[in-house]
């Protein structure tokens, strides 16, 4: 079976194929790509190739290793991440590098997924650095990051780095349109424009209904209104990391979905038509950017605060 099921990404599949046919396995793997872009597909299916006991191509998805991994039910896989905290605590580091010296339950080698290691923090990677140092022999890592510069350089050197890429327009479209046979071509279109190539950000896009909050940002943008606009992002201010950084999403496909509008195309995210009517396209664009930047400085660990008083600033 192998990696299949991860669209797109011809040569890294083939060579962790490779090494793995050859029982060439790191003690720590660094998945790097941005939200949307497969790094939990893909970790999923490592982590399954790696405890695969079928024969042939691996992972075989037909053994029982490979069953209990996809269904999130095997003991040797261990998540290490407390979704309740912006920084992965350290405890929690300290604690899965004990875990790690027990030796696996049922398979050859036990696997610690850290899905959230740009999250870590410098005390937290500089504990992940210990084990990283001298693992055990059975133990592997596997870190998922937007990006690998976001870890210290010594944590990288000891990881083999697996970058994911964008998927050619052709392969994200035929995959859209298996999975949404009812939408509109131009909404397919527009996702697949919007998401950079990644399909879990263009199935985010099709799939998510913009909320009141989304709606209200519309009505005060379009209207050009810096009062109401603030009382939109003020209460965003304190968000959660990723809460905020759907909504600027969300905002960022308005305004996208606006300039679509102007273009004479269908409106494909409501509210965006509105948009489009009352600001011109010079206008837009800068927002988008400034949007953009929003979303980049919310990944580089800027407080949801501040990223949002950027936003007041910038979008007034």
């Amino acid at each position: 079976m192998g990696f299949e099921s991860l669209l797109g990404n011809s040569r890294l599949k083939e060579n962790l194929a490779n090494a793995l046919a050859a029982g060439k396995i790191s003690h720590c793997y660094l998945i790097c790509g941005p939200a949307g872009s497969g790094k939990r597909t893909l970790a999923r299916l490592l982590s399954a190739a790696i405890l695969c006991r079928g024969a042939g191509e691996k992972p075989c998805l037909k053994c029982r290793d490979c069953r209990k991994v996809l269904a999130g039910t095997h003991p040797d896989v261990i998540t290490v991440d407390d979704p309740e905290k912006k920084t992965v605590p350290v405890d929690r580091i300290r604690q899965a590098r004990a875990e790690l010296y027990v030796r696996p339950n049922e398979a050859e080698r036990k696997i610690l997924l850290i899905p959230r290691a740009q999250d870590l923090g410098l005390p937290g990677q500089n504990a992940l650095l210990k084990v990283l140092e001298e693992p055990p022999g059975y133990g592997v890592f596997l870190l998922l990051a937007e990006a690998a510069e976001k870890l210290l350089p010594t944590v990288r050197s000891r990881s083999t780095e697996l970058e994911l890429s964008p998927l050619p327009e052709d392969i994200l479209k035929a995959q859209l349109r298996r999975e949404y046979p009812q939408a509109e071509a131009s909404a397919l279109t527009q996702a697949a424009a919007q998401s950079g190539g990644f399909l879990g950000r263009a199935k985010d896009l099709l799939g998510a209904e913009p909320d009141e909050t989304a709606l209200a940002f519309a009505r005060a943008y379009a209207a050009g209104d810096p009062a109401a606009l603030l009382r939109v992002l003020a209460p965003l201010e304190k968000s959660k990391r990723d809460v905020l950084a759907a909504q600027l999403i969300a905002f960022l496909a308005l305004l996208q979905g606006a300039l679509v509008c102007q273009a004479g195309l269908p409106e494909t995210v409501p509210g965006a038509r509105e948009i489009g009517a009352r600001r011109d396209g010079a206008a837009l664009l800068r927002a988008v950017e400034a949007l953009k930047k929003a979303v980049d400085y919310l990944q580089g660990n800027v407080s949801p605060a501040a990223v949002c008083g950027y936003l007041e600033w910038a979008l007034r």
